[in-house]
């Protein structure tokens, strides 16, 4: 089920809602595990036992963790090795084979076809989180077996984050409570993720697919980079509308989930863009990778190696597939350039450094969308060579890019909404947020967005989410 779909909308989310702020407290956990399963059954009913059988697996390893006096280690070992196997098996082992194939020649593993559960990367990571943060002693264990399979499944996150740790949360489990302030604070961040993704995502879904759906001998520069610029307000918009709605959706519930975005294109370095892209998967890795590697502890070709492996496993954790392996690898590449001069360099860069990082990115979500590395690398010479390849006017010749004025109109509102405008906001007027927030212009402006997005929903079928396959 998707939030930005009919049936969520006006059927799940009313009724959740409703019964939720209706029955005792007491029975709230309860109630919203079994929202969280049907939600998740809902598209994929088979996965659900396999949901159920990782939250029974840490909370046995959880339990073990907790009585053990000694042998913790192994206890945690064997829990991470188990929840690691199951997404192995699941994400990586018909890449894997395919890989060994292509490699030696022959078909020495069978390829197995292997449907790919939605958001398992999402909630096995949050289930490693609780028994890693257990044996380090920042949790109690949690004996409720319904409290911690709330906790792993919990819908606004389930299926493409935040990432939430459960140290952040495992009071909230227990203690929360609704509150009108708190219901009042979440819808309004719904409608503005809502709004994100359908108003402003999608538009540039349909032209980023169809530009990169041509092949290399119909592109020319113009047309790359349009397809370019425009995946990279795709994916920003999406991934961080979704992470609005999951945030909002929890705060209507009564938890509080930390914030996963940051106005990312305002970055001056590729470090500075995962402190603020997808804050909860950079945190984890540092958490759970990185710092229990050495960090950079150990001098600095240990600190090489380390960021190496964490942005190795950064791209293997996007997707089973050469091209997130190398654009994991490509962002890694740049974060050790900067550790070793170039990042001192851009804190005195001002906007050089911005445009610094923004041309990083962009060749990084081209290697992200493309279908293969010879393709990535094809695109990116179109946008680089445009005396080979004609800076000729696509737009008007193929109508198939569908940059009408609706789409452009679009396009230049993705560009200034993704940072620049807020940028210049906060230095005019710093407390402009603060007087803005359900102001007499907001609500109304809400009302037609939340609207306008429902239009929008109901008359057409184009609604992906890019990291429901991660």
């Amino acid at each position: 089920m998707l939030f930005s779909s009919m049936i969520f909308l006006w059927m799940f989310l009313p009724f959740t809602v409703i019964v939720n702020a209706l029955l005792n407290p007491r029975y709230s956990n309860a109630f919203l595990l079994f929202a969280s399963l049907l939600f998740y059954a809902w598209g994929e009913p088979i996965y659900v036992v396999l949901m159920l059988f990782s939250i029974a697996l840490n909370w046995l390893g959880g339990l073990l963790i907790g009585k053990v006096k000694r042998g913790k280690g192994i206890c945690l070992a064997l829990t991470v090795l188990l929840n690691l196997a199951i997404l192995g098996v699941f994400k990586y082992y018909d890449f894997a084979a395919g890989s060994i194939n292509h490699l030696v020649g022959s078909e020495v593993l069978k390829i197995k076809n292997i449907a790919l559960p939605i958001g398992i990367s999402f909630f096995t990571f949050q289930a490693l989180s609780y028994v890693i943060d257990l044996y380090r002693g920042k949790c109690q264990v949690q004996k409720n077996f319904l409290n911690l399979a709330l906790y792993i499944s919990f819908f606004p996150q389930l299926i493409a984050g935040p990432i939430v740790r459960y140290s952040d949360i495992d009071r909230q489990i227990q203690l929360r409570r609704m509150t009108t302030e708190g219901f009042s604070v979440g819808f309004r961040r719904f409608i503005y993720g809502l709004s994100k993704k359908v108003m402003i995502s999608n538009c540039m879904a349909q032209i980023a697919d169809k530009v990169f759906a041509l092949s290399a001998g119909e592109l020319t520069t113009i047309s790359a980079w349009i397809g370019a610029v425009s995946y990279m307000m795709q994916i920003y918009y999406d991934f961080s509308g979704y992470s609005d709605m999951a945030i909002g959706l929890g705060k209507m519930f009564g938890f509080d989930f930390l914030e996963n975005f940051r106005y990312p294109y305002l970055a001056r370095s590729i470090r500075e863009f995962w402190q603020r892209w997808h804050i909860s998967l950079g945190t984890w890795f540092r958490e759970y990778v990185y710092i229990p590697l050495g960090g950079n502890r150990k001098g600095g070709l240990r600190t090489i190696v380390n960021l190496f492996i964490v942005f190795l496993l950064t791209g293997l954790w996007h997707g089973a597939s050469w091209t997130f392996v190398v654009w994991g690898l490509y962002h890694g590449v740049f974060q050790i350039i900067e550790r070793m001069g170039l990042g001192r360099l851009l804190k005195k860069a001002g906007i050089l450094g911005n445009l610094y990082c923004l041309i990083v990115v962009l060749f990084g979500w081209v290697l992200f969308r493309a279908d293969s590395i010879s393709y990535a690398l094809e695109f990116a010479s179109h946008m680089v060579a445009p005396w080979k390849y004609g800076l000729e006017n696509a737009l008007f010749v193929r109508p198939v890019f569908l940059l009408n004025i609706r789409s452009v109109l679009v396009f230049i509102i993705a560009v200034l909404g993704a940072g620049p405008v807020q940028a210049i906001t906060k230095k005019i007027t710093p407390r402009m947020h603060e007087k803005w927030k359900m102001s007499l212009i907001e609500i109304p402006l809400m009302a037609a967005m939340l609207i306008y997005s429902i239009m929008l929903l109901a008359s057409g079928t184009y609604n992906p989410f890019i990291y429901f396959r991660f």
